[in-house]
């Protein structure tokens, strides 16, 4: 473990630095001045395509230490036209309902090669099958085809893709709660795992990912110097999403490791939707944004969610079933509170200034 994470970092933090040039070279960067939008919280002209020595990272790790099975090649393809798209958005700004669109394809791409979720742990009892509805075709061999179980393991993954995407709009934010995460999930996925993937891949995989993305940290935090540009940000969660569904019965322990950003996710979507807006379409409103309105820096917004997460890596080691749920229910109630105590100081501060302006 120790041997793939220290390689997978050592090789994302010296492919970083050409990759800072390639950006600068080839306009793959976000100038304030020219490219408008309401979610940015920097300034000046930063390099974009993080996800780029992110992936290639993963890659070469993955080719020299890990077997390339049919699951696994269908992962680094998927991951591959997934920083593909990313690399596109960081010069053309494609739409959001664009990207979505790719999510899903890409998503269904990686499930094809086998990657489904034939059940979800229930708290209250047996787990929820669903791998019970089944279809069979013979097109150059005979494959069966798990409806409903494959149908979930897309939205889970387009899912996920988008939420933890949201979450990069601070320096150094995205990379280190995702690097710790997917240390929690490896020791994690030790436990038990299915598919036809052994334990000792899911785990050395957990841990590869956990480098490459903590390898990119240092030149992203404050003041960084590059982004993770849409690439890496989707990228983050297709790959949390794909240990999830690699150790059978994890995609609850995901959802709760990864509590903030999908809290904050849920907020914002129903946020949206209450003031008649797109989901689809950015804004100023995520917790990192409140956090900076009441004077927060970026470099503690970024290692409060670190603390967070780690805080619930190691929790999720000690808890069971209905524990989980009690404790994801627990902690969403006091990050909604939080958010609304946010929202009462801003108007509060809004009210005062225009007094004194008055």
């Amino acid at each position: 473990m120790l041997t793939v994470f220290i390689v997978a970092l050592v090789l994302s933090f010296i492919l970083t630095i050409p990759t800072i040039y390639f950006a600068k070279k080839y306009n793959l960067v976000t100038d304030k001045e020219k490219r408008m939008h309401p979610a940015h919280t920097h300034k000046g002209i930063i390099p974009r395509g993080g996800g780029i020595p992110i992936f290639i990272a993963i890659l070469i790790t993955v080719l020299i230490f890990l077997p390339l099975n049919k699951i696994m090649f269908g992962i680094l393809l998927a991951s591959f036209l997934l920083i593909l798209m990313g690399v596109l958005d960081d010069y053309l700004d494609l739409s959001p309902y664009s990207r979505f669109v790719g999510n899903l394809i890409i998503s269904i791409i990686v499930v094809s090669f086998g990657l489904g979720i034939p059940y979800i742990s229930n708290p209250f009892g047996d787990p929820i099958r669903l791998d019970q509805w089944q279809l069979s075709f013979d097109i150059l061999g005979k494959h069966n085809v798990l409806v409903l179980a494959d149908i979930v393991a897309v939205i889970w993954l387009t899912a996920i893709m988008n939420m933890i995407n949201w979450s990069k709009g601070v320096d150094g934010q995205m990379p280190g709660f995702v690097g710790i995460a997917a240390i929690f999930l490896g020791f994690l996925s030790q436990r038990f795992t299915g598919h036809d993937i052994s334990i000792q891949t899911v785990t050395l995989f957990s841990f590869i990912i956990a480098g490459s993305f903590l390898g990119f940290l240092p030149f992203n935090f404050y003041p960084q110097k590059i982004m993770p540009g849409y690439g890496g940000g989707a990228l983050a969660g297709f790959l949390l999403g794909i240990l999830s569904i690699l150790s059978f019965g994890k995609v609850g322990t995901a959802v709760f490791i990864l509590a903030i950003p999908m809290i904050d996710a849920f907020y914002t979507i129903v946020r949206r939707i209450i003031k008649k807006q797109s989901p689809f379409r950015a804004d100023w409103g995520h917790l990192h944004h409140k956090l900076l309105e009441i004077r927060w820096g970026k470099r503690r917004i970024a290692v409060f969610y670190y603390l967070i997460t780690f805080i619930l890596g190691l929790v999720s080691l000690r808890l069971q079933g209905i524990e989980k749920l009690i404790g994801f229910i627990s902690i969403a109630i006091m990050l909604l509170i939080f958010i609304f105590l946010l929202e009462k100081i801003k108007k509060t501060d809004v009210v005062k200034y225009s007094n004194n302006v008055e």
